[in-house]
């Protein structure tokens, strides 16, 4: 006989934003089959009040809404949260993810997508809903990081960075693995009159690598997204 219900079992719940019907109900069947617990809003004003109510640990949410944009219902998850939010759109072009990004969306997946592809995704941005406030310590197989002490050191001993390169560096950790884009790190490090003055950031960024990266020309952890902007990848561990 099966045995009683694992009552432990932690349910990860999903709120997907998506007016295409047949696309929301594929997903559901998509997710609950991976044992995600899923709600479904057609507009953004449902997903809002959705969101507000059920706490999800994950959005998906399409770009293009019946009521407002998806870049809308994003700015405005962020105004309360730090939901991870995967972000679809049928437009493959620069400009709709850099928005995407800068609106407050973790990552960006173009419609039709790879089933595969898409669950890694998710999972991804679900893993970075492990805040670094709660584990200060960023580990690597190069140097640690404590965002508390505003210090790191490397195999041999402390690596001294500039405040400006802390800035960029810290930001970089705070968001593990998610996309952050050059605008966003110029207006943290530099404020918002220099958020188009790309050509400073490619210059710290080169410091930073040199200093941290065991081969700065071929980084492991400081990743460019050509375009858009950088991200800290520590999945190599």
């Amino acid at each position: 006989m099966p045995g009683p219900p694992d009552s432990t079992r932690v349910v990860t719940k999903l709120l997907v934003i998506e007016d295409d019907t047949a696309l929301g109900r594929a997903l559901r069947i998509l997710l609950e089959a991976h044992d995600y617990e899923v709600a479904i809003a057609t507009t953004g004003s449902e997903g809002l009040t959705v969101a507000e109510r059920e706490h999800p640990d994950a959005i998906i949410l399409d770009l293009y809404l019946p009521d407002m944009a998806g870049v809308m219902v994003a700015t405005a998850l962020r105004d309360w949260t730090d939901v991870p939010i995967v972000a679809l759109s049928a437009v493959d072009t620069e400009s709709a993810k850099v928005a995407a990004l800068d609106a407050g969306a973790d990552d960006y997946v173009t419609k039709p997508f790879v089933v595969n592809e898409f669950l890694a995704r998710l999972r991804a941005v679900l893993r970075r809903g492990t805040t670094t406030e709660a584990t200060p310590v960023v580990v690597t197989d190069d140097f640690t990081i404590d965002l508390r002490a505003k210090q790191i050191r490397g195999h041999d001993g402390e690596i001294r960075l500039t405040p400006r390169q802390w800035q960029i560096v810290e930001q970089l950790v705070r968001h593990p693995g998610r996309l952050v884009t050059q605008q966003q790190i110029l207006q943290h490090a530099w404020g918002p009159e220099h958020d188009a003055k790309t050509h400073y950031l490619r210059i710290y960024i080169s410091q930073i690598r040199n200093k941290l990266e065991p081969e700065p020309s071929r980084p492991r952890y400081f990743i460019t997204e050509p375009g858009m902007g950088y991200r800290f990848d520590n999945n190599g561990r």
